[in-house]
């Protein structure tokens, strides 16, 4: 395992221990190069951390926030990674903010967003969650990923069907990583992940730049799981 892991009491914790290195790494950025850019991830876990940000004191007006994938929804539908963000607070604070526009149809949207991240890499930090599945962004077990930087997901064995998301190789192009895991249905998953099998967080998130933050306990029932066989 090349990534880092950290635990922590509860998932509060980890919302508490995500914003505070997500600070830590604005500061440093916005000092090297004057801006922060941040890809965000779904899920209520990072969600919590979004809450605790918008609470936080920072250098707003030189952040950037782009997204590691989007559902093909309305531009308002409630189950949008940007629209729950945006219910967070933290966009309305930040200088810039880059939904992926998949109102306009998955094909477009990832076209379109290839353009707007061109020049946003290397990002200063990419957000991650795991699925139970070990699916993060829209990258799921069995499915075939194109040679593009954003590309157009189809058939999502998981609803909705169409989605937009960013590649293993664009989530890598970054300073560093966080990946958030809390609760006590993860705890297979990321028995799965730390024994190497080959899992969507696996391809992505086992590289030297990644912390994973992840909920005691999960880690814990993981550890203590018997392998397979």
């Amino acid at each position: 395992m090349q990534a880092t892991w950290q635990s922590e009491p509860d998932a509060a914790s980890v919302a508490d221990t995500a914003c505070r290195l997500i600070g830590v790494a604005a500061k440093a950025a916005i000092a090297e190069h004057g801006r922060f850019r941040l890809v965000l991830a779904g899920g209520s876990t990072p969600l919590d951390t979004y809450r605790r940000l918008a609470q936080s004191d920072q250098q707003w007006k030189r952040w950037s926030l782009y997204y590691g994938d989007e559902r093909c929804y309305p531009a308002d539908h409630p189950e949008r990674n940007s629209v729950m963000v945006e219910a967070t607070g933290l966009p309305a604070l930040v200088g810039k903010h880059y939904p992926i526009a998949t109102e306009l149809g998955a094909k477009t949207a990832a076209a379109k967003y290839r353009s707007r991240i061109a020049s946003a890499m290397p990002f200063d930090m990419v957000l991650l969650g795991i699925g139970p599945d070990g699916h993060t962004a829209s990258l799921f077990p069995g499915c075939k990923w194109p040679e593009k930087t954003v590309f157009a997901v189809t058939k999502s064995p998981k609803p909705p069907p169409e989605r937009v998301t960013l590649a293993p190789g664009t989530l890598q192009n970054c300073r560093a990583m966080l990946v958030l895991v809390s609760g006590i249905e993860k705890a297979d998953v990321v028995r799965r992940w730390r024994s190497g099998e080959d899992l969507p967080i696996t391809r992505v998130a086992d590289v030297p730049q990644a912390q994973v933050v992840v909920e005691r306990s999960c880690l814990a029932a993981a550890t203590d799981q018997p392998g397979p066989g």
